[in-house]
């Protein structure tokens, strides 16, 4: 806390009464529950990446700990500074090209790719051309663009309703009644019911936790350039393209159209740079998480959410520094209360989204378009529905503009 304390004032230069007085627990909550969400729904993936380089054990552990100080540490300084919830991630799609693609290489020169890509990130954010690109982008189409990528999250609910139908059940029921009465704690009281539910089932697997810190290692980077071009470059885009312009689209969709987004990438890639050669992949803006973290549920003052991002920068610092301890402990809860908890904390925001998204008649049916392509999960060169559903919508915006112009 005092080290939070003390960034707070390092960054913002203002009182840490204010900070003080901004903190809410619906937004701590909502920072926890987007570490919880984040890591439980892709930590798998980040180990199937690390093992395909043919890391050690001690290497696992370290890739853990230099993501989760990289996000916290992203988390923390961009919130506190900006004052908006700006989420710091690992790159989701980003691990799960690296697990296909590490397995003829060695870590040295995976490590060698990593440090690649955090140096093309922070030339991006230098160069500023990232802003000027988003800035052009149409509202309604980011917005059916992200109404396309947590649908599913919507639809999970429902789902994990089917696979266990009393934990959910009540999840759901504790959620409805306390967006009535009780709004801004709505996601705490499901995540409590669907613990306490999860214990008396007996699907809550203590048994499984295993308290131990990780251990940073050092891999020296070793750069081949048919890696760099072969696995750097796609890298690259997948992080840009799946992940950082869906992050912009949240923080415009939530109202923070006026961030600048090239500084944030500048620092992710500095973040990166340190970090690489313990593990630290990439990092970058978070699209999903985001939205838990921007939405009414963690403040309904716009201006004080940024709270569930410093938040959620503590949690992934110590998620870092507990290592092993943090897999474990997402491992204990059962996946159908990861499914509902994710879900409802989106629900709002599904919705916030696809009003924005068909408010407009002129942007109605690119946005449309924009949402089913991406909602569809189709991927074509390694590249993610979210890029394709932007360039096929903005796209069809350009053709129906030109033809009504006439």
């Amino acid at each position: 806390m005092y080290t939070l304390l003390f960034l707070y004032t390092f960054l913002s230069n203002k009182p840490m009464k204010s900070f003080m007085s901004d903190l809410s627990l619906s937004a701590i909550s909502a920072g926890f529950i987007a570490v919880l969400v984040g890591f439980a729904s892709a930590m798998a993936i980040v180990f199937q990446a690390a093992q395909a380089a043919g890391a050690s054990h001690e290497m696992i552990e370290s890739w853990v700990w230099a993501l989760g100080w990289g996000m916290g540490i992203g988390c923390l300084a961009f919130s506190l500074y900006y004052k908006r919830p700006i989420i710091i991630v690992w790159s989701t799609p980003g691990a799960a090209l690296l697990a296909t693609s590490l397995t003829d290489i060695s870590i040295e020169q995976a490590i060698g790719v990593f440090v690649f890509v955090a140096a093309l990130i922070i030339i991006t954010g230098l160069s500023g051309l990232f802003d000027t690109l988003t800035k052009r982008l149409p509202l309604p189409i980011a917005a059916a663009m992200l109404a396309g990528i947590l649908v599913q999250f919507g639809l999970g609910i429902f789902t994990a309703l089917q696979a266990s139908p009393l934990l959910v059940g009540i999840m759901f029921v504790v959620f409805i009644v306390a967006k009535r009465w009780l709004p801004r704690y709505a996601i705490m009281l499901v995540l409590l019911s669907g613990l306490a539910m999860a214990y008396v089932q007996g699907s809550l697997l203590i048994e499984v936790l295993n308290l131990s810190l990780a251990t940073p290692v050092w891999v020296i980077p070793d750069f081949n350039l048919s890696h760099l071009i072969g696995i750097g470059i796609p890298l690259y885009i997948v992080t840009m393209t799946s992940q950082n312009i869906p992050g912009v689209a949240i923080l415009k969709s939530s109202g923070y159209a006026a961030q600048p987004i090239s500084p944030i990438l500048s620092g992710t890639g500095i973040i990166n740079l340190i970090l690489a050669p313990f593990g630290g992949f990439t990092f970058n803006l978070a699209a999903i998480t985001a939205a838990i973290c921007t939405s009414e549920e963690a403040h309904p003052d716009p201006e004080k959410r940024y709270v569930a991002g410093v938040s959620a920068g503590v949690f992934n610092i110590l998620a870092g520094i507990g290592g092993a301890t943090v897999v474990s402990l997402f491992a204990a809860f059962p996946k159908p209360l990861i499914a509902a908890l994710a879900g409802l904390a989106l629900l709002s925001t599904i919705g916030a989204s696809l009003l924005a998204a068909t408010e407009k008649a002129q942007y109605r049916d690119p946005a449309i378009v924009t949402f089913l392509v991406t909602a569809s999960g189709v991927s074509f060169f390694d590249i993610a529905s979210a890029f394709w559903g932007l360039v096929l919508g903005l796209l069809t915006h350009f053709v129906l503009r030109q033809y009504k112009g006439r």
